[in-house]
């Protein structure tokens, strides 16, 4: 956590906050009830003073615009195609697996799908040292096995390159990952997918 005074400016791994009303340090004054009351609503970038940002490392908060604005989000999104990978994991399983065994799975797919495409042009730049702090994953569901080897015969006949995890030694299929791709590119195949919740 760093604190700086006048103006004061707190940044925390889950979002960072600028105030003008106080020298004396947030950690003595502000409860994790009143730090919640800080956070904006999801897919929010700005609002009322607030920078939220689980994406941009902290240093990039010292420019000398310490609150961008929305509009200047919208313009750097809009001129850039940005390169995400996707998590696809198994209803059945996030029902009847301990919920850390399902995140597991999809972290071993993950780490895989990134590692046999290292040399990968979109892989390369998605773990580069200045996009490393602002990894772009969405992380689907689907219902059950035929639905995630559905999916696995569909990214095959376009192209995907991606990998399908099998645990081991069960033999069972619990996930899948693609490499990073731009997401103008991969995004079509997951469209009818349901967020994971």
């Amino acid at each position: 956590m760093a604190f700086l005074i006048a103006p004061f400016r707190c940044t925390t791994s889950q979002f960072q906050f600028h105030l003008t009303l106080s020298t004396t340090p947030i950690r003595s004054t502000l409860s994790p009830t009143t730090l919640s009351l800080f956070r904006p609503p999801a897919r929010s970038r700005l609002r009322l003073g607030v920078v939220y940002s689980m994406s941009q490392p902290a240093s990039s908060a010292s420019d000398s615009n310490p609150l961008p604005s929305q509009n200047d989000d919208v313009a750097k999104a809009e001129s850039s195609d940005v390169v995400v990978q996707y998590v696809v994991l198994r209803r059945d399983l996030i029902d009847s697996w301990p919920l850390g065994s399902v995140v597991t799975q999809g972290c071993h797919a993950s780490v895989s799908a990134v590692w046999s495409h290292r040399d990968d042009p979109d892989t390369v730049q998605y773990c580069s040292p200045q996009n490393i702090d602002s990894m772009h994953k969405v992380t689907l569901e689907v219902k059950g096995e035929t639905q995630i080897l559905n999916l696995s015969e569909k990214l095959k006949a376009g192209g995907i390159a991606h990998k399908l995890w099998i645990e081991q030694p069960e033999n069972i299929l619990t996930c899948l990952a693609t490499k990073p791709y731009p997401k103008s590119s991969v995004s079509s195949y997951f469209k009818k997918l349901k967020l994971c919740k």
